[in-house]
């Protein structure tokens, strides 16, 4: 595959094909390593962040809502 650095903002970027993605086993939202080695760029996968269902499974799929909490009374100028 051939890709070209353009411009990108006041950075510069390069655009990588879903299929290649996909191949190298990235998704959208996972947090990548980089390296530089011998003048070669390295991509590596570190983790993915987990969706809102993906951590409420971790709490027995209760994302929510839940029951409300007494707090106390109001001790300042509060308005509720």
């Amino acid at each position: 595959m051939i890709a070209q650095i353009k411009p990108w903002g006041n950075s510069q970027g390069i655009r990588l094909s879903k299929e290649l993605l996909e191949n190298a086993g990235f998704q959208i939202d996972d947090i990548l390593d980089i390296q530089v080695t011998d003048g070669r760029i390295i991509l590596c996968k570190k983790f993915r962040h987990r969706t809102l269902e993906e951590r409420a499974a971790a709490f027995h799929n209760q994302a929510g809502p839940y029951e409300e909490f007494e707090w106390d009374a109001p001790a300042g100028r509060e308005v509720w």
